[in-house]
């Protein structure tokens, strides 16, 4: 377009140039001069049209220059001012904020919820009180390498976050938080678990070695009496071992198959009956002392038979290790509504109230020794807990010091048409 402007003014001064001439040359001829009048005024037409002609390109490639660009003209455009960022950044479910030299322009929903609706037009190092998040922000670092930093004890202690910054051009960045509260409370587990089983399992471990080496420096010395003791105290070591195995390997199984839904229909009663003839028919101390309440009607379910019979089995042992003897451990069964409730009631020392929400972690125990003594594992209650949700129950249990220990378990039935 400059090109063709050009163009259009030189043609332009041609044209005024000989119009010049021609009036000029007309003047001179009504002016009745003589031919040198004639010619001295045909001289000043064509000097004067030089004179146009010659002004009028210097202005046009004058006008052809492209003009200076403007500092922001020459800066890429801002992804955090783009229409569409903002609307992206609220499908995001983790905390996203977006800033310019520090102030936080753009925050998205699951920000405003974390940090509050103010911090949009705050200083970023206010916006997230954090040590760690101030000092690296305040050192104002323009890589463009994406940098993560932990966040201990936030927003809340005992909650830890991580703050991954990318830096944009022209001073912008884009700040993502990440909570990783559960990852690090999942990795804790583990760690515990490890070594609460290492400790289960190296105690009757040291037991049994210990004896069989004392046996063995007797070298036939002992009287009968002594290695029947010893050898019980194997023994019962021995067991208490194989059944910790036994509980672990259960808990890995039911932890393996808690998020597959069963499918087979089960009658309810109908297993918890089995899992009390098979206690009673036991040498389980106090089997005589169940008293089943378990009514006549069947309680169809969708259910694991096998694990549903494993928490039955669970939960009446541990009433019959923790009751007093000689009292009854009541096993009752109704159905309430749409669901059908399992209940286990002893009578023994019971449990203080600030024992009973963590009675369900693996390895707590409210009285270790006498766990120990009854044998315990400290994993009955977490194998419970698990097949109860696999099976979509609520656990509850009831406890007054002094009187016993009630634990029930809801589970939905099967409704016919």
């Amino acid at each position: 377009m400059r090109r063709a402007g050009t163009m259009f003014d030189r043609l332009s001064s041609l044209v005024i140039a000989l119009t010049l001439l021609g009036v000029a040359a007309i003047f001179a001829a009504l002016a009745g001069g003589d031919a040198a009048t004639i010619a001295i005024l045909t001289l000043a037409g064509l000097a004067a049209a030089a004179i146009v002609h010659a002004a009028t390109p210097a202005v046009a490639a004058e006008s052809t220059l492209e003009p200076p660009e403007s500092p922001l003209a020459a800066q890429p455009p801002s992804l955090l001012r783009h229409p569409d960022f903002a609307r992206w950044a609220d499908q995001e479910t983790d905390p996203l904020l977006g800033t310019v030299d520090n102030i936080v322009t753009v925050a998205n929903d699951a920000a405003i919820r974390l940090l509050g609706r103010h911090i949009v037009g705050a200083d970023i190092r206010t916006a997230i009180r954090h040590p760690a998040a101030t000092e690296w922000l305040a050192e104002a670092k323009d890589s463009a390498e994406l940098h993560t930093i932990n966040l201990v004890d936030f927003p809340r202690p005992g909650q830890r976050w991580t703050m991954r910054i990318a830096a944009l051009s022209g001073g912008d960045r884009i700040i993502f938080l990440s909570d990783r509260s559960a990852l690090d409370a999942a990795d804790r587990m583990r760690s515990d678990f490890v070594a609460n089983a290492s400790h289960e399992l190296r105690t009757p471990l040291a037991a049994i070695l210990g004896y069989v080496e004392t046996l063995q420096d007797m070298n036939g010395e002992a009287n009968g009496e002594i290695r029947h003791r010893f050898l019980s105290i194997i023994d019962r070591e021995a067991r208490r071992m194989q059944q910790l195995v036994i509980d672990l390997l259960s808990i890995s199984r039911v932890e393996a198959d808690r998020f597959r839904r069963p499918t087979a229909e089960v009658d309810l009663r109908e297993i918890v009956q089995t899992t009390i003839a098979q206690l009673r028919d036991s040498e389980a101390a106090r089997a005589k002392d169940i008293v089943a309440k378990l009514g006549d009607a069947p309680l169809p379910m969708l259910g694991d038979a096998a694990q549903l019979g494993q928490l039955a089995h669970n939960i009446i042992s541990n009433a019959m290790k923790y009751g007093h003897a000689g009292t009854p451990v009541t096993v009752e069964l109704a159905r309430e509504g749409k669901r059908a409730r399992l209940a286990v009631t002893d009578q023994g020392d019971g449990i203080a109230p600030d024992h009973i929400p963590r009675l369900t972690e693996r390895f707590y125990r409210v009285d270790e020794a006498r766990s120990r003594s009854v044998g315990g594992t400290g994993l009955g209650l977490a194998i419970v807990k698990h097949i109860g949700e696999r099976h979509q129950g609520q656990l509850d249990i009831e406890s007054e010091l002094g009187k016993g220990t009630r634990v029930s378990l809801t589970f939905p039935l099967i409704e016919r048409s």
